[in-house]
């Protein structure tokens, strides 16, 4: 007879709740599942936070119909959240990513309403927060992550009035205009405000967010206050949103980017491109947000025009799989696919492709030496909450070389302002963007990289988790009082 575990039924004073569990399942030598940490700044931001409160983590483990006990991997305590194949198509597949997702980008693709997509995040969303309520302990803190999980909140607050919870947006909030589009947003707003403390990436993402409270709900708001009238025997209270722009781990990256191996392999990367002058770096998920489509349009025009020749200057652009079961994704990979080919049929010289294209995910390592070995670096986002890939970069350029070129409409571009920042929708701006780069003095790109540096390092992901959990913890008490 097996032992029950001693632990299933604990209690934790710190819970995280994201849709993801920070793991993923792999099969070891010997056929069993294990499990490893999965990459990301998320799990990196909440690691140290996690095991310094003993605390819990809630998510799904990221296979339909997987039903799980609680587990402990890397240090941690897995919670997880199981999800049938209709879950994944109608609450994470339509609503959270062919909903919201778009909605959220400024519509850069057309949002889908179907009342069966809005049932089953209701539905996913309760079974969340029934998991969370279970899990925590009386007065725990608990911290919701993103867009997929806005009605959680709410939810725990009406199930367990005892907690602490913040919510955190990992991506923009839309403005009013947009987000009234959404049959929904009203729901939505009364989930968000279930929080104590709700967490943006900007300030324009916090302000569109209150602004939609006094559309919606009619609640004064003052600043980052938002006050909640007392209701049905409820007392009154005060919600908090501002903004805390996430961040990485920059001492990770500039660590790695100092191995004499890693340096080793950004030689040999620069050798198999055959050495050019320039190497132009993109790294993106495949994602219609993300201006892949503006970025190769632009770099074709370059070499059309004779302004760089693939002897000289190669693009890089690694595009990892993403929502590869929606269309709409789909149709992107198709285009940009296409788009490659044909530029490299027009411009690639014998012995030297203009673009080096790569449709598969890297190990953080790999990513580093990427990094090392591009003099340019591209991100062009349509619309982007932060973009970390931006910071990777700058944290992992020790030499004090190479060239960011931003977009404006990241969020990672109101803090990294010594970047060449660009108007990624401006064709003829993004492509004289990247003649600056690419002739740009080495005085001039150590002055910039010196500068977006020192701002990487001081706000780095220790601070953001900090900041979030303080505000959360200076809420409490001045409820308390």
């Amino acid at each position: 007879m097996t032992e029950a575990d001693p632990t299933a039924h604990r209690q934790y004073d710190f819970v995280v709740v994201s849709n993801r569990l920070p793991v993923d399942s792999t099969l070891d030598d010997n056929g069993e599942q294990v499990w490893t940490q999965s990459p990301g700044g998320l799990v990196a931001a909440l690691e140290p936070v996690m095991k310094q409160h003993d605390g819990a983590w809630v998510g799904w483990p990221g296979r339909a119909d997987l039903d799980l006990e609680p587990f402990d991997a890397d240090g941690m305590r897995l919670v997880p959240v199981g999800l049938s194949e209709d879950d994944v198509e109608n609450y994470y597949e339509g609503f959270s990513n062919d909903t919201l997702w778009p909605l959220y980008h400024d519509v850069i693709a057309v949002p889908s309403f179907f009342r069966e997509w809005w049932d089953a995040y209701k539905r996913v969303n309760r079974r969340f927060a029934e998991r969370t309520a279970e899990v925590a302990a009386f007065g725990a803190i608990v911290w919701v992550q993103d867009y997929q999980l806005q009605l959680v909140p709410k939810l725990l607050r009406d199930a367990r009035p005892d907690l602490t919870i913040g919510f955190f947006n990992h991506i923009p909030f839309p403005s009013y205009g947009l987000f009234s589009q959404l049959p929904w947003r009203t729901h939505i707003i009364d989930g968000l405000l279930g929080a104590d403390v709700v967490g943006f990436q900007r300030d324009a993402d916090s302000g569109n967010f209150t602004q939609a409270v006094r559309r919606l709900k009619g609640f004064a708001t003052k600043g980052q206050h938002i006050a909640i009238p007392a209701v049905d025997g409820l007392p009154s209270r005060t919600v908090i949103a501002r903004k805390f722009p996430i961040s990485i781990d920059s001492t990770y990256y500039r660590n790695t980017a100092q191995r004499e191996d890693v340096r080793a392999r950004a030689r040999e990367i620069r050798a198999d491109l055959g050495n050019p002058k320039t190497i132009m770096l993109g790294v993106d998920r495949l994602d219609y947000t993300k201006g892949i489509r503006h970025r190769l349009l632009a770099y074709g025009e370059l070499l059309s025009e004779g302004r760089i020749k693939p002897e000289d200057v190669v693009l890089v652009q690694v595009a990892s799989p993403s929502r590869e079961r929606v269309k709409s994704y789909q149709d992107l990979r198709d285009e940009v696919e296409v788009t490659v080919g044909r530029i490299n049929g027009d411009s690639a010289a014998i012995g030297h492709q203009a673009i080096s294209y790569h449709h598969h995910s890297y190990p953080r390592e790999e990513m580093v030496a990427l990094y090392l070995a591009a003099d340019v670096m591209l991100v062009t986002a349509l619309r982007d909450g932060m973009n970390l890939v931006a910071k990777e970069y700058v944290a992992s350029r020790f030499d004090n070389d190479g060239v960011l070129i931003l977009s404006e409409f990241a969020g990672a571009a109101d803090e990294l302002k010594r970047a060449v920042l660009v108007n990624p929708h401006d064709i003829d701006g993004l492509k004289d963007a990247m003649i600056a780069a690419i002739d740009m003095s080495p005085h001039e790109r150590a002055q910039r990289m010196r500068s977006l540096r020192r701002r990487v390092f001081e706000d780095d992901v220790e601070k953001w988790s900090s900041g979030f959990l303080n505000a959360l913890d200076v809420h409490s008490l001045a409820s308390e009082q």
